[in-house]
């Protein structure tokens, strides 16, 4: 079977492909193929992290922006890094500061001595992937600079909007919130993530690995792209038109629903969650090979996609907080009835 880039490089030697063509591009097993590729050349700079690995590449076929929470050391950064290394795109790193301002972000006016006009100068948002490193070392007013361009795609500047390259995604890293010099990020923030991973220490086997391919240099330098930008739009759009049966999309809101019930919980996940985990589940599937969504799929995403949503009545610090919605998030699921297929 053509793998991504082949079935797309024969469409162009046959001449332009109309919108409709496009989106009956790739099939759920071209897809699976061009999302292995990924996976395995990102696992060659991250030993022992493959589910992480996984989980961010399906949320980029997803279309969706993720959260990268854990304590510094353990590869947050070169978690978004080798994925924005794997993908022909373009790719822009910023490094989130307490003195960062929105403009730093999203570009500004800036005065031409030539034509004597202010013209529009974007900022480092305008790429295909964005790498927000330690979001939450920034002040809450330069984090909401991310607000519309994660939600609409675009930036708007003294009135004038801008649209952002597309694909547009968001790869964020972020401290656990007791660290020294963080601030929490806003609930209007982490609800436009689409999933939160954490990475964990790797075992002691990946660790060793991990030192001992350091002395030959930096490995993300020898990661090269094994996709173009059109072979992940492709898989961006055809994942879209995944199958999602009236009784798994509505066990997916049941979900999002019983959490806004938890006595536990004095926030639970929005609309907009329930929207999010239907669409993670609709590009698993496609990253698994399939055509249709099951049950198992709503499952397997319905912590990382809902438990950064949550807000405890008591809430927990540091890593234990993640454990704590996590938690919380698996009573809910609990309680909420798997839809069963019907036999004829």
């Amino acid at each position: 079977m053509d793998s991504p880039g082949e079935g797309l490089r024969k469409r162009r030697a046959g001449g332009p492909a109309r919108p409709s063509e496009q989106l009956n591009q790739l099939t759920p097993e071209q897809i699976a193929q061009g999302a292995a590729m990924i996976v395995d050349n990102m696992s060659r700079v991250i030993s022992g992290k493959r589910d992480t690995i996984e989980l961010t590449v399906t949320m980029f076929v997803a279309h969706g922006h993720v959260l990268v929470e854990d304590v510094p050391g353990v590869g947050k950064t070169m978690l978004a890094k080798a994925l924005a290394a794997s993908i022909g795109a373009s790719v822009k790193r910023i490094q989130f500061t307490p003195d960062l301002l929105p403009s730093d972000v999203t570009g500004a006016p800036i005065f031409n001595q030539a034509t004597r006009q202010f013209e529009f100068e974007p900022g480092p948002v305008f790429a295909n992937i964005v790498i927000a490193d330690e979001i939450n070392r920034a002040s809450p007013r330069t984090q909401s600079a991310l607000l519309e361009c994660m939600e609409e795609s675009q930036v708007t500047v003294e009135g004038a909007t801008y649209p952002l390259p597309d694909p547009f995604h968001v790869i964020a890293t972020q401290n656990p919130i007791d660290m020294e010099g963080t601030h929490a990020l806003l609930e209007a923030q982490r609800d436009r993530f689409m999933a939160c991973v954490s990475m964990g220490y790797p075992d002691e086997s990946a660790e060793r690995a991990m030192v001992r391919a350091r002395d030959l240099g930096e490995p993300i330098d020898l990661v090269r792209p094994v996709l173009s930008l059109a072979d992940v739009t492709q898989m961006i759009v055809s994942a879209r038109r995944t199958y999602v049966a009236d009784a798994v999309r509505d066990y997916a809101v049941a979900l999002a629903r019983s959490t806004r019930q938890h006595a536990a919980l004095t926030l639970g996940a929005s609309p907009r969650a329930a929207l999010h985990l239907v669409t993670a589940a609709k590009a698993r599937a496609a990253v698994l090979g399939r055509g249709h969504v099951l049950p198992d799929d709503i499952q397997t995403l319905t912590v990382p996609v809902l438990a950064h949503r949550v807000m405890a009545a008591s809430p927990a610090r540091g890593p234990e907080a993640m454990l704590q919605a996590a938690a919380i998030i698996r009573e809910c699921m609990a309680g909420v009835r798997v839809p069963v297929p019907i036999r004829s």
